[in-house]
């Protein structure tokens, strides 16, 4: 009797560990200012994503290219103080037409790694 009892807080101790552990998500792109893919009539000034979850400002960042590789962001990559779950970064002034390139890097708070990369063109 002794035995099955303790198989059973064994087996339930497990289930709760790979409940727990299947609930650490990582940070994942929630959506995005411009939009991933988007055809925009006027050039924005910032690239702002927001994430599914809080992020750390010392290991993540965003770069945006032209099309050409340029580097047109203004380096200044970091994570909103009233929203944890957003990055912002600065662009050069006014963008010229073309298609640009966003390359991101995110390490969330339960220090899950992360990356992607999406397009935007300014018509």
């Amino acid at each position: 009797m002794k035995s099955r009892s303790l198989k059973i807080i064994v087996v339930t101790c497990l289930m709760l560990l790979a409940a727990q552990s299947s609930a650490w998500a990582h940070a994942f792109l929630d959506h995005a200012e411009p939009k991933v893919g988007s055809d925009n009539d006027k050039a924005p000034m910032k690239v702002k994503i927001w994430f599914t979850e809080a992020i750390e400002p010392e290991f993540s960042a965003i770069e945006v290219a032209d099309a050409d590789g340029k580097k047109v962001d203004k380096k200044d990559s970091h994570v909103d103080d009233a929203d944890k779950t957003l990055l912002i970064v600065s662009l050069t002034d006014k963008l010229p037409p073309g298609t640009y390139s966003v390359t991101w890097h995110v390490v969330s708070t339960d220090t899950h790694k992360t990356h992607g990369t999406f397009k935007f063109t300014v018509k």
